[in-house]
């Protein structure tokens, strides 16, 4: 236990240098001080968006999900709709694009109720999770890499698709778990 200013970084950085870089992300390396004192090297993932999940519910207490392939883990996943927010536009205004653009639904009535740091110890991503109620429905159109499907289940089987394993996607279980927390 030490007596540090938890306001203060105990990390010095010394350089960074760009390893990768795409539209959606670059990858840094940086040698830093340690905390300890003692030199290191630190590997950032930087996200270009901001990362937004929507809970949607409709009348019936219904959540809709979409799913997906995902390349990245070469599995079929069920998730809240969720994106990437673009530098210059609001989280809440791409949260509404979001859920536009994978259901077609459009919501009257949106609350913020989380922000999150998705993986902190590798990527500076940020994101925010958004409730939306009072749902129309419209025309999805998705995007050329996103092949969704959609389903309607109830809040608590969403929760049991948590625990069952058929829901792994983090920022899913954290909103939904959100979600949950707040209508006890």
């Amino acid at each position: 236990m030490t007596d540090a200013d938890p306001t203060e970084s105990p990390w010095r950085r010394r350089s960074r240098r760009l390893v990768y870089e795409n539209p959606w992300l670059s990858v840094l390396h940086d040698e830093v001080e340690r905390p300890d004192g003692k030199p290191g090297i630190y590997g950032v993932i930087h996200f270009q968006n901001h990362a937004v999940a929507i809970v949607a519910i409709d009348a019936q207490d219904r959540v809709v999900l979409v799913g997906q392939w995902r390349y990245t883990i070469d599995a079929y996943s069920w998730e809240l709709p969720e994106g990437g927010v673009p530098p210059g536009e609001a989280p809440l205004a791409g949260a509404q694009r979001e859920l536009r653009e994978e259901t077609g639904l459009q919501a009257a009535s949106w609350r913020e109720v989380a922000r999150v740091a998705v993986s902190n110890s590798v990527t500076d991503e940020l994101g925010s999770i958004f409730l939306a109620t009072h749902l129309e429905p419209g025309d999805p159109s998705p995007d050329g890499t996103e092949q969704l499907r959609v389903l309607w289940v109830g809040f608590g089987e969403a929760l049991a698709m948590i625990d069952d394993g058929r829901i792994s996607d983090l920022l899913t279980i954290a909103a939904l778990e959100r979600v949950g927390r707040l209508r006890r």
